[in-house]
């Protein structure tokens, strides 16, 4: 049975950021909390089927800014949920939350109904970078979350942080990560700046630092970040003590996930035939509260699409990809791949025998023409 989690997606936040590609949504008035939890649940309830006798490893709260939900509309979702499914006793829970949304009492709720794990999207502890970036939050706020989140008894959680950003400095990006470092989070999502389509910052591009300064930046963090015992196991996830994600580790291992909500996606596997149906949930959350069914489209892929479908995910891990994962999660043969192994290979992009493939060093600086070589 291959790994299954369930994402969900709540696509309100304060205001949209100008970087944010996301299906996320500026809350101009009050949140239609019972209306939208009744709305997934009915959305999971249509999906059931798919995942029948599988056990949920992980549950991901993402947005939009889940944490504007009150721990009253969190506490129902999550008893439907029970009712519905087979949670692992091991399961992992994580919500995002944006400190500028902190409350104490909030934080305490939500750690008693189980959630376990939460991320926090800090982005910079600099005031000057913080504007730059469209937050509602100031350092002193993202500071003051974090500690909060450690005083009600998260002792599992996420800080996210960016590099490259506007006017910023070398000095400016190791002092970011220091500021994480001293809070002892057990993962850091350190990324870089990236002007995606259809926002405000591919508009109006802001000017960003030359690629050699964030190139240095990206060195010397990781420099940093190691010595302080984070270890990095994906492109842009470090992790203390193997706390990994277990719910990104999922996707990356192309496992199946069940996505509800609007926007939502999902990969399912079936078990009797072995293929894989991706789907999508309806869009904006206006047009999702009013849907039922709640599904936007639905693609079987194809034979020949399952290897850089898989590729896409495995290869972002930085440690060795058992071949048999190949096989399990795709029910290809590795020979199917051979000769594009081979030459990824010869061109030192990637190292890979029976047992294992592994992206080398200059495979992980050129990844987008390793992926390249499978499609």
């Amino acid at each position: 049975m291959i790994p299954t989690s369930l994402y969900i997606h709540i696509p309100w936040c304060v205001e949209k950021c100008p970087y944010c590609d996301f299906n996320s949504h500026a809350a101009r008035e009050q949140l239609p909390e019972s209306e939208y939890v009744n709305a997934l649940i009915k959305d999971l309830e249509n999906d059931l089927p798919l995942i029948w006798g599988r056990k949920i490893q992980s549950i991901f709260i993402g947005g939009g800014t889940p944490s504007l939900f009150s721990a009253k509309a969190l506490e129902q979702l999550l008893q439907e949920l029970h009712a519905r499914l087979a949670f692992s006793p091991a399961i992992e829970i994580t919500l995002e939350a944006n400190p500028g949304t902190v409350e104490q009492q909030r934080f305490t709720d939500y750690r008693r109904l189980g959630i376990n794990r939460l991320s926090l999207g800090v982005q910079s502890f600099q005031d000057d970078k913080l504007r730059l970036l469209g937050r509602i939050h100031d350092s002193q706020e993202a500071e003051c979350a974090i500690e909060t989140a450690k005083q009600a008894g998260f002792d599992n959680f996420n800080i996210d942080l960016m590099f490259g950003l506007p006017t910023q400095t070398l000095s400016d990006a190791l002092h970011d990560l220091t500021r994480a470092i001293s809070h002892q989070p057990t993962h850091l999502s350190w990324y870089q700046l990236t002007i995606e389509p259809n926002t405000h910052f591919a508009k109006f591009p802001p000017s960003l630092p030359l690629d050699d300064h964030i190139f240095e930046m990206q060195v010397k963090g990781q420099e940093l970040l190691q010595s302080h015992g984070f270890a990095q196991y994906e492109i842009s996830a470090y992790s203390q003590n193997q706390r990994q994600c277990l719910h990104n580790r999922n996707y990356w291992e192309f496992g199946d996930y069940l996505g509800i909500g609007a926007g939502a996606h999902s990969k399912i596997t079936d078990p009797a035939t072995g293929c894989i149906l991706r789907r999508w949930k309806v869009k904006h959350p206006k047009l999702y509260l009013n849907a039922n069914p709640f599904l936007a489209g639905e693609q079987s892929l194809k034979t020949e699409e399952l290897p850089l479908e898989f590729m896409m995910n495995a290869l972002r891990l930085y440690e060795k990809v058992p071949t048999t994962l190949f096989v399990e999660r795709t029910g290809l043969p590795i020979v199917s791949i051979k000769k594009i192994l081979d030459e990824a290979q010869c061109k030192d992009l990637l190292i890979w025998n029976e047992e294992y493939l592994e992206t080398t060093v200059r495979g992980r600086l050129y990844l987008n023409d390793l992926l390249a070589l499978f499609m």
